[in-house]
C-alpha cells in the first residue's frame, strides 16, 4: 500500500484539509470569503480547493466528485455559474448538494457555502 500523505493540518480543530491516499486526493472544509455574497464564498471555496490541489500538482480538471454544502439550497444556480467558469473544459465532476445549518460563529450572515472534493491523482 502506498503512503498516506496529510497536508493543511489544523491541530486546534483536529482537522486535515487535504489527504492523498493512493491515486486519490480528498479535500474537505474548502471555504473562503466568509461573510460576503454567496458567489464570492463559492469562488473563495474553489480558490482554497485550487491551493490544496496544487500541493500535489493538480488542477480542478482532476476533480471527480464534489459535495457542496449550502446554508440555502436555492443558491445552486449560483454554484452552477461558478462551475461553468472554473471547469472550462466542460469535464464536470459528479456532485451532491446538501442544505445545512453550519455550526459557525457568523450564523446566518457568516458561512453560506462549503465544498469537499475528491480528485484523481493517477501517477502524481
Amino acid at each position: 500500500m502506498s503512503e498516506i500523505i496529510r497536508e493543511d493540518i489544523n491541530e486546534e480543530w483536529a482537522h486535515t484539509g487535504v489527504v492523498k491516499a493512493g491515486d486519490f486526493i480528498f479535500t474537505s472544509y474548502c471555504v473562503g470569503n466568509i461573510g460576503e455574497s454567496i458567489e464570492k464564498q463559492i469562488n473563495g471555496a474553489f480558490d482554497v480547493l485550487d491551493e490544496r490541489l496544487a500541493m500535489f500538482g493538480l488542477t480542478v480538471d482532476s476533480v471527480v466528485k464534489i459535495d457542496a454544502l449550502f446554508r440555502d439550497i436555492w443558491d445552486i444556480p449560483t454554484m452552477e455559474k461558478v462551475l461553468k467558469e472554473r471547469f472550462k473544459s466542460g469535464n464536470y465532476p459528479v456532485r451532491k448538494s446538501i442544505q445545512t445549518e453550519f455550526a459557525h460563529k457568523g450564523g446566518e450572515n457568516g458561512l453560506l457555502f462549503q465544498l469537499d472534493a475528491i480528485a484523481y491523482a493517477g501517477d502524481k
